[in-house]
């Protein structure tokens, strides 16, 4: 791995910030398998200015999260209408605070994939995405340039790579996520949503999967 992050800084300290931007973009484009763009951010924070460093960084990492997006699109098409249908009733529940649960997963070092894939599948718009998506990763970028010049060694041993169990553990979820919003009557969810709250969608959540699966049966 430190070849790698070798490589890969000796690549963007050659091309500066544009070799930044090619690094992050290439990091983020292959959902669940990334190369350590951020360690790189890390090693070049003494060397290049954390501001712009962080910027270009943050916008590259974004446009690799496109395919990831993506993904989930293709995972919309191929499903048949009265899947469609479901997820088209969860969009319109989720429209308002899905980018906000993107901007979230950007600004940690959650596997991000684990929601953006789910957020592509219920269609969520792809302008409301990227903004929060690339809000997101120009926050962590900067706040990690900045943070690494300071405190180099820590932030460095922090955010120095990705374990086989973490990328295990980011498949596992998005799997188990993507078949909830297969599985769920989400027509059903909206309208308890709507008329009991929150609170009541929760309560009621077993049963609305339980329905979809009596439905299937029937079929």
């Amino acid at each position: 791995m430190s070849v790698v992050l070798n490589d890969l800084a000796g690549f963007a300290l050659q091309y500066g910030y544009p070799g930044v931007f090619v690094i992050s973009v290439l990091g983020s484009a292959v959902p669940f398998l990334p190369l350590p763009y951020l360690a790189v951010v890390v090693i070049l924070s003494s060397t290049l200015d954390p501001l712009w460093l962080g910027v270009f960084a943050g916008i590259g990492g974004a446009i690799g999260k496109v395919t990831s997006y993506l993904l989930g699109r293709g995972g919309y098409v191929l499903t048949n209408e009265e899947t469609r249908r479901n997820l088209d009733a969860l969009h319109g529940f989720m429209a308002k605070y899905g980018a906000l649960g993107v901007f979230f997963f950007s600004i940690t070092p959650l596997p991000d994939d684990v929601y953006i894939v789910p957020m592509g599948m219920i269609k969520l718009l792809f302008w409301r995405f990227f903004t929060a998506n690339l809000a997101g990763k120009i926050t962590l970028s900067v706040f990690v340039a900045y943070a690494s010049r300071a405190y180099f060694s820590e932030v460095s041993t922090l955010f120095g790579g990705e374990s086989t169990l973490a990328l295990i553990a980011a498949i596992s979820v998005t799997v188990i996520l993507s078949l909830i919003l297969l599985r769920a009557d989400w027509i059903l969810a909206v309208r308890v949503a709507k008329a009991r709250g929150l609170a009541g969608l929760i309560r009621s959540f077993p049963a609305i999967l339980r329905k979809k699966k009596e439905d299937s049966r029937e079929e």
